[in-house]
């Protein structure tokens, strides 16, 4: 093995993999067995930091990053002056071993530009994950990138052997598509996240009846959508991404603020910044759709069809609904009290089964866990609240945003460095 080249292929393959941010939280339960590898069980897999600063990393990298595709916003890009490269099956599976092995990595993430055609692509990929499950009795996590317009068998064997499947998107809408990306199918990307929720499905049900039944992407699917390539508005954005939840059971869906790499007059100039905040915002209304109980078009309206980057998307639903609060939290319903600014999922839980047994009050949601500082203008007691003469001064908004800081901070994560 010439270790030189495979150490500068590796550097390629890992920068172009960079782009890609759908590949954390696995979800998988493939437990260890006697001789064998790796274990998906031990917690979720992922390339981030957690809030506590530990690092979970994957080895996150292409197979290639030659591409028949000329598309506008990929690195990739057929017409793009870069240095290109290309794995064997063989050097992935010892990398990803190897690696495992030294305790760099606890799974693999493997994406590709698309070589030659979709099946010829998909069966490289499918060959790497087999081979380290049949052969190298590999259990820990693998994410592969199902390619637009694989056939289904080969979709049926990914599912086998990945843990978490994924097709990006890409581009929010489907004219949005064209103009950047007009080789591309919308369909194309659809139809494997079709076949692979419809296997889940029946997955789950024979599970019921059957004592063993195989596999299949046990740990769901997932996409990516690239935010600020081209002119969709929040609530475009959020709507699909509704949609794809609702309708074909993901996982989750990633948004990836727009990098600008390359000159096209489609695209944003290499000046514009990239739009992180806006991200982070759609990360928090995403979150309000999955775990809160709202709706796409209560989170935003074609009036407001932009998120509020000066406040999350709870509080600016809060600020433009003052005339549902104050909520008094000792007789509101567990959806209402979610809605609170200040007040998150657990906190709520605590708060309905605390008040069955005492007389709640503003000592009392600090030691549940709410955010007081926030929550205390929404809110009212048995006992009455002061600060609830704030909800109609017309600079309430101002006394909100000066009384909180953001954690969220403008930086860019790269591919840890595996040498």
């Amino acid at each position: 093995m010439n270790f030189d080249r495979l150490k500068e292929k590796l550097e390629i393959l890992a920068d172009a993999a960079k782009y890609d941010v759908s590949c954390s939280s696995s979800g998988g339960t493939r437990k260890n067995k006697k001789g064998a590898l790796g274990d998906s069980s031990i917690s979720g897999i992922c390339h981030t930091y957690t809030e506590d600063g530990r690092c979970v990393s994957l080895l996150k990298i292409l197979l290639t990053n030659h591409c028949i595709y000329d598309c506008a916003y990929c690195v990739s890009r057929s017409s793009n002056d870069i240095k290109r490269a290309a794995f064997t099956v063989e050097e992935v599976v010892d990398l990803t071993i190897n690696f495992y092995r030294r305790n760099y990595i606890e799974g693999l993430f493997l994406s590709s530009g698309i070589f030659k055609n979709a099946d010829t692509t998909m069966e490289r990929l499918v060959r790497v994950a087999k081979k380290l499950r049949l052969e190298e009795n590999f259990n820990g996590y693998i994410h592969l990138k199902s390619i637009p317009g694989a056939n289904d068998e080969l979709m049926e064997e990914a599912a086998l052997y990945a843990d978490r499947l994924s097709v990006n998107l890409e581009i929010p809408t489907e004219s949005g598509l064209k103009l950047l990306a007009p080789e591309k199918n919308r369909q194309d990307m659809i139809s494997p996240m079709r076949y692979i929720q419809k296997g889940i499905t029946q997955y789950e049900d024979e599970k019921k009846i059957l004592k063993k039944v195989p596999k299949f992407a046990p740990a769901g699917q997932s996409t990516q959508m690239i935010v600020g390539a081209t002119n969709e508005n929040d609530l475009q954005i959020i709507k699909v991404a509704d949609h794809f939840y609702k309708n074909f059971n993901l996982k989750r869906v990633y948004y990836s603020g727009y990098v600008p790499v390359l000159e096209d007059k489609r695209l944003p100039s290499l000046t514009t910044e990239v739009p992180m905040l806006r991200e982070n915002r759609l990360y928090q209304s995403d979150w309000l759709m999955r775990f809160y109980g709202f709706k796409a078009d209560e989170i935003l309206d074609p009036n407001v069809p932009f998120l509020d980057l000066e406040v999350d998307p709870k509080l600016g639903w809060a600020l433009r609904h003052l005339d549902q609060f104050p909520v008094n939290i000792q007789t509101a319903d567990y959806q209402m009290i979610l809605r609170i600014p200040g007040i998150g999922v657990k906190s709520a839980q605590k708060i309905v089964s605390a008040r069955r047994f005492q007389v709640l009050n503003m000592d009392h949601l600090k030691q549940l866990g709410a955010a007081v500082n926030r929550a205390k203008y929404f809110i009212d007691f048995n006992a009455g609240n002061a600060f609830l003469k704030y909800l109609t001064d017309k600079n309430f908004r101002k006394l909100l945003i000066g009384g909180s800081s953001s954690k969220f901070h403008n930086q860019f994560s790269q591919q840890l460095s595996l040498f």
